[in-house]
């Protein structure tokens, strides 16, 4: 089902792009005779679609991370515990040096917690119900040093460009490879013009090959931006209190996730994956992070 939606959101794709090709005067990515390519506006049509999904997304992260989660903002602490989430929060953005993130709660009992906004001054930062009950105050104020360490690197943003870019090549590649197969294809028909249907499976199925490999390029560097952000834990807060997080995140690993699919890469808990499925998993072991923070001095 998932491979017949990617399918049919490409193929809309495909008809939007050409209509507002034409509105901007970019034309069409066959040159004038109709039957070469035409690198240049392919490369531009290919960057504007890849890059508009992501910015989209980023522009609009926090109203969807609110209504998918069920975040509820903190806009006045109603009680001790709130207040303190406040206070704390305002010392680490302080510290960091950013502008204070909005704060919420989201009802799960899995330990977890996530930030995103589309830019360091303008972020939220929400944890769960199940993370505030279960760990210990100095191991919560590490998580959210660590949440803090993704707003102020930027990570948001650098995450949305990356993926903008790798969308823009895997558009461009798989439809040179469709344009290729089908020139083949009608080789013999030289008064051919525009494409047949070769050109259309073609790219849709070089898009599918190209966004697996995409998609692990991705994940390595949402990989490396865990340890940066454990490393700013450890340094907003406290080392040993980051590391008994994750450790008591290790523990915990086996409670079923209620963070939405698009949330999970902003989320502080990581998988326990192995082999071929750790190159698409967007968060190192526990056991990694928690020995690259013993190593820090």
């Amino acid at each position: 089902m998932r491979i017949l939606l990617f399918l049919a959101t490409n193929l809309a794709v495909m008809v939007v792009a050409g209509i507002v090709m034409s509105l901007l005067g970019v034309g069409s990515t066959l040159k004038a005779n109709g039957v070469d390519l035409d690198l240049q506006n392919l490369l531009i049509i290919c960057a504007i679609f890849g890059f508009a999904g992501s910015l989209i997304s980023l522009f609009m992260s926090k109203t969807m991370a609110k209504f998918s989660t069920g975040t509820k903002i903190i806009e006045s602490p109603r009680t001790a515990h709130e207040k303190w989430l406040l206070d704390t929060v305002a010392e680490l953005s302080n510290k960091a040096g950013i502008k204070m993130p909005e704060v919420g709660i989201f009802p799960a009992q899995e330990a977890n917690a996530f930030a995103t906004g589309w830019n360091r001054n303008d972020a939220l930062v929400a944890v769960s119900e199940g993370l505030l009950s279960r760990f210990r105050s100095e191991e919560v104020k590490a998580v959210l040093a660590h949440e803090i360490g993704h707003v102020a690197n930027g990570d948001m943003v650098t995450l949305t460009l990356i993926q903008g870019v790798v969308n823009t090549f895997v558009m461009f590649f798989a439809r040179i490879i469709g344009h290729t197969v089908d020139r083949f294809l009608n080789s013999n028909n030289e008064q051919n013009s525009g494409y047949g249907i070769a050109y259309y499976l073609v790219s849709f199925v070089m898009e599918i090959i190209f966004g697996i490999l995409a998609s692990i390029i991705v994940a390595w560097f949402s990989r490396l931006r865990e340890y940066r952000a454990d490393e700013a834990g450890a340094r907003l807060a406290n080392k040993d209190a980051m590391i008994s997080a994750l450790q008591r995140l290790k523990q915990e690993y086996e409670l079923p996730s209620s963070m939405p699919d698009q949330l999970t890469a902003f989320g502080i808990r990581g998988g326990m994956k192995g082999g071929l499925v750790a190159l698409m998993a967007s968060h190192p072991p526990l056991d990694d992070r928690i020995n690259a923070l013993r190593q820090l001095t």
